[in-house]
């Protein structure tokens, strides 16, 4: 697999190696932004990642951050590290317009409560990522870096294309349905959804306060971690999140040794007949790799109906949270999504409050099914990222655990027959965040060494 937008600058530098070297005094923040501004100069004429960028107060904010350092006083973990924010996460006084141009020229006077987190710990906002319409299915111009003749996935397509082409070391993107972690296949990075209400979305475009969730984008397992972690907290404008739900130390627990043998189960899913050929093919010759260390987990029964629910679930939201829209401007949105609301207002009471008891009891099951492993493997994607940029791709191998809200990671570690990226999809329990992204890390470095 090559990617012909691989740097040999300082924008080719991690998360995590960034905030290092900043934080040694080894390079500066404004050297780092000034890097990955001239990149983005140089490759997002190609690319088309970033909706909105405010080059000089980047640099303001990389020399406010500098200054700080030369003091001596205590930094934050990102502290002068530039972050890309999805187009549907309000960032005061920058346009947040959420891929769609009904919202054309909408700037917001506050912050997303993630985004005031990050600058508190001293990341840089460097700009807004491009996303499909209203994070849903309407397909926008970002293309594949690895390909420029594919899509990278959505609707955090910007964010996942901005990281794989260097422009950014790591970038948030949301997901309500495969958002986070297909982009992350496609375009050949690392994407964590964590579980549902570990991040609050207050000022975040609510499409279903049931399925949405705050993910990251990193190039390695600890960045991805570490961006999530400075996230997690409790936020009383948010009911999803809870004040027991204290931030945990992602990126130190997953560079650690397992304490014991790692098992791992293997679910084909019930939509196994929807990944293509090759990746059936890829994803069985990975469990022969692996051996003992994975064995096949049966979901079939209750689980067959997921898909149905959260499509229940998800378009009755839609209907409800973009009905004032497609009343005042439907004419403007994309047909896929004008019936999404459509369908979305079909939905009885009883049909909704039916999917809400089916995935309480699915996490049931969830739960007792992984006392016996430490993650499951499973598809991130049906195959590689789709020719053309008429669609984003498909979400089924990303429904089940968006309605679950367990926590799920994305690993490159996959070439399909075209030579495109194909990424391997870790799921954990609700909560056990750490331990996912442990085993996921093991993984990796497992597989390097074969």
């Amino acid at each position: 697999m090559t990617n012909m937008f691989e740097p040999k600058s300082l924008s080719g530098m991690g998360l995590i190696e960034a905030a290092e070297t900043i934080r040694e005094g080894t390079v500066t923040s404004r050297q780092l932004v000034d890097d990955c501004l001239a990149r983005i100069d140089e490759h997002d004429p190609a690319i088309k990642a970033w909706a909105h960028l405010k080059p000089d107060h980047a640099r303001e904010q990389a020399d406010a951050c500098d200054k700080l350092r030369r003091t001596g006083k205590v930094t934050g973990p990102l502290h002068g590290v530039p972050i890309g924010i999805k187009d549907i996460i309000d960032t005061a006084h920058v346009p947040t317009e959420y891929g769609s141009k009904i919202f054309k020229g909408r700037v917001p006077f506050n912050d997303a409560w993630v985004v005031s987190r990050l600058r508190n710990l001293g990341a840089i906002i460097i700009g807004k990522t491009v996303t499909a319409e209203l994070a849903n299915v309407g397909p926008n111009e970002t293309r594949n870096p690895h390909d420029t003749s594919r899509t990278p996935g959505g609707s955090s397509s910007g964010s996942a294309a901005a990281v794989a082409s260097y422009m950014v070391p790591g970038a948030l993107g949301t997901q309500t349905g495969g958002s986070v972690i297909r982009p992350a296949s496609y375009c050949g990075i690392y994407g964590f959804k964590p579980t549902w209400g570990l991040i609050p979305r207050s000022g975040v475009l609510l499409q279903s306060h049931i399925l949405d969730h705050v993910g990251t984008f990193g190039r390695s397992v600890a960045d991805a971690a570490l961006l999530a972690e400075c996230l997690m907290g409790y936020d009383p404008d948010d009911p999803a999140t809870s004040v027991v739900n204290y931030p945990q130390p992602l990126a130190e627990i997953c560079r650690q040794e397992p304490p014991v043998g790692v098992k791992l189960g293997f679910a084909r899913t019930p939509k196994w007949n929807e990944a293509e050929p090759a990746t059936q093919e890829a994803f069985e010759e990975l469990c022969e790799v692996l051996g003992d260390e994975a064995e096949d987990l049966d979901l079939t029964g209750t689980f067959e109906n997921a898909w149905e629910w959260h499509r229940t679930l998800m378009n009755a939201d839609n209907a409800f949270h973009y009905g004032a829209i497609y009343d005042k401007s439907g004419d403007q949105l994309h047909p896929d999504l004008r019936a999404n609301i459509e369908h979305g207002r079909t939905v009885t009471a009883t049909q909704y409050l039916g999917a809400l008891q089916g995935r309480e009891r699915l996490l049931e099951i969830w739960d007792e099914m992984l006392e016996e492993y430490d993650a499951i493997i499973t598809p991130a994607a049906a195959g590689e990222a789709p020719e053309g940029l008429q669609s984003t791709g498909d979400a089924v191998f990303c429904k089940l655990w968006s309605l679950m809200g367990v926590p799920a990671v994305s690993l490159p570690l996959m070439v399909g027959e075209n030579g495109m990226p194909l990424g391997v999809q870790l799921v954990g329990r609700v909560g056990d965040d750490a331990k996912l992204l442990r085993t996921a890390n093991w993984l990796v470095e497992t597989l390097s060494q074969e």
